[in-house]
């Protein structure tokens, strides 16, 4: 399944994307407003899009039941339904179905369906101006973090990394999604499970404090593949002094040393001011008489980095979800394991 910054320099623009490297490509966040879209309320209209893989009929119908449940309206994207290989449609397709949503007035947020792949596919031709003048809350996670990243570089637009339409809501999930989206609470704290009081499904779930410390930042980050696939290109993301959250899935732990090697050497994530990882699902090895642990694998990538990291925080590809809302304030606490959220996402 993965940015820097835009060189702004008068009169010498052409000379620079002649031969600036990809870090000096991007326009990214702290150069642009933030700008928060408003907050969700009973009866809000979503529409929902599928800018990655495609859906399946079940998916998509649990999706619309779950929409139906939280109290929302629906506005379906053309190319919800579609099938195109292993995308959603065409390109131009989901495309549209972006441009659409964000532009349509009668849509209050747009929700992603699903992850999957093709988001990054789309970046180079997303209309930035159009998003930037219809801001408006934009929910998913995998595959749609090449879009959160994007999104806020180019637009400065709050967006949320969060369940997609079609995942399960359990109790957590629900109340993390309305303190971030319907009732924003500052000061909100997300806390890893404690073992000791509650039965976790299995060792992936165990958190443990991989760095000690505390750290202050803008929210940034998502899933690590995809990250990784944006360094090198004009989307390349910055994690200087932010708070990064990774997670990823189905990745055995030489895949994540490898995935998490390349973002060390290809961006400035070691100058974070901390890292909050979240449950890796099914990365365990195949063949454990010949691979670290995952536990071992984190530690020895992200361990002396001299920066807080904690492993296990309530997302990832789980049912139990926090959402971020990308760019506010967090703060991240490595001992006790938790991450508060000090402002909110949404007006």
């Amino acid at each position: 399944m993965i940015r820097r910054r835009f060189i702004q320099q008068t009169g010498f623009t052409l000379l620079a994307s002649a031969f600036s490297a990809p870090s000096a490509l991007a326009t990214t966040a702290e150069n642009t407003l933030r700008r928060k879209p408003l907050r969700l309320r009973d009866g809000s209209t979503i529409g929902l899009i599928a800018p990655a893989g495609p859906a399946s009929d079940e998916k998509i119908a649990k999706a619309l039941a779950n929409l139906s449940t939280l109290g929302y309206r629906v506005r379906e994207g053309a190319a919800l339904r579609a099938r195109h290989g292993y995308l959603a449609g065409t390109d131009a397709a989901r495309l549209a179905d972006l441009h659409r949503a964000f532009s349509d007035p009668e849509v209050d947020a747009v929700w992603c369906v699903r992850g999957g792949y093709g988001c990054t596919r789309l970046l180079p031709d997303i209309d930035y101006d159009l998003v930037r003048k219809h801001p408006k809350p934009f929910i998913g996670y995998s595959d749609v973090t090449a879009l959160h990243i994007a999104i806020g570089q180019k637009t400065g637009l709050v967006t949320f990394h969060g369940p997609v339409a079609a995942a399960d809501f359990p109790e957590n999930t629900l109340r993390h999604f309305h303190a971030a989206l319907t009732s924003p609470q500052p000061g909100y704290l997300i806390q890893a499970p404690d073992p000791e009081a509650e039965v976790l499904p299995d060792e992936a779930y165990l958190p443990f404090t991989i760095a000690p410390g505390t750290a202050r930042g803008q929210l940034t980050g998502g899933n690590i593949s995809v990250l990784t696939a944006l360094a090198g290109t004009p989307f390349q993301p910055s994690f200087r002094d932010k708070i990064v959250f990774l997670e990823d899935v189905g990745e055995q732990p030489y895949r994540i040393d490898r995935l998490l090697t390349q973002l060390l050497q290809a961006t400035d994530l070691s100058r974070a001011a901390g890292i909050a990882l979240g449950v890796f699902a099914e990365c365990t090895p195949k063949n454990t008489e010949f691979s670290f642990t995952l536990p071992e694998t984190l530690t020895d990538r992200l361990g002396t980095l001299g920066i807080p990291v904690v492993y296990g925080l309530p997302f990832g590809h789980v049912p139990h979800q926090a959402t971020f809302p990308y760019q506010m304030e967090a703060a991240l606490d490595a001992d006790n394991r938790t991450l508060t959220l000090l402002e909110p996402g949404v007006e």
